[in-house]
């Protein structure tokens, strides 16, 4: 009788493991996840951002595509559009990877809102990702705490100026450009622990630098058109 019973229990311990392990199917569980047809394409990354006139999001555009179990389906080819505003995307068409992710990259117009759709075909309500776009800044400033720019990273238009104003109660700081991004109106400052240093950039881009004492203090200048 014992071991019958024993029999009993370890019968239903690998029903239940099978149970946990989602059975090989579906994808509600942790076990493999057998995709069948899309049904939903799901936001993943990209939606509601702010950013300025006539220039690429910092973010992608990114859906997944799931079928009716939740499982992510490869290989599904996901249209993009303007839906409303102006801009451009790029690229208008891109296929799901093995996680079931299509990605595109988004411009903004001169408008200052902007819709875009995500679609496949049979999908019968499009996902749609909203942007809205202002005029970018002239000017920046920053910081030099001890140990930390403040913001440590800011936006500023081609042609702008960017100054830093130390802060730091006599503390030593700099900052230092990477050696590729000394150009077009980007130079470093003295070592110095008050006073102003300024840049006004004359080139579109993402400049890193940092304070070369300390480690880890570091910021970025992004310049948009």
């Amino acid at each position: 009788m014992r071991f019958s019973r024993w029999g009993e229990l370890s019968s239903l311990g690998v029903g239940v493991l099978v149970l946990a392990c989602g059975g090989g199917s579906g994808g509600g569980g942790m076990g493999p996840c057998v995709p069948g047809a899309a049904t939903p394409l799901v936001k993943t990354a990209g939606d509601a951002q702010s950013w300025y006139f006539n220039n690429p999001l910092p973010a992608a555009l990114s859906v997944t595509a799931r079928d009716a179990s939740g499982c992510p389906v490869p290989g599904v080819t996901v249209n993009w559009a303007v839906g409303s505003g102006d801009g451009a995307v790029s690229a208008a068409q891109s296929t799901t990877s093995a996680s079931g992710v299509a990605t595109t990259s988004d411009s903004l117009g001169s408008s200052s809102s902007q819709t875009v759709t995500a679609t496949f075909t049979g999908l019968p309500t499009p996902v749609t990702f909203a942007a809205s776009a202002s005029a970018p800044p002239t000017t920046a400033a920053v910081t030099v705490m001890n140990n930390a720019f403040s913001p440590d990273n800011v936006p500023v238009q081609v042609g702008g100026t960017v100054t830093w104003t130390w802060n730091s109660g006599g503390e030593l700081h700099n900052v230092t450009y990477n050696s590729q991004d000394v150009a077009a109106g980007r130079t470093n400052s003295a070592t110095q622990g008050s006073g102003t240093h300024a840049n006004t950039i004359t080139k579109v881009g993402r400049f890193a630098y940092s304070c070369t004492i300390h480690n880890g203090m570091s910021g970025t200048v992004a310049v948009v058109h």
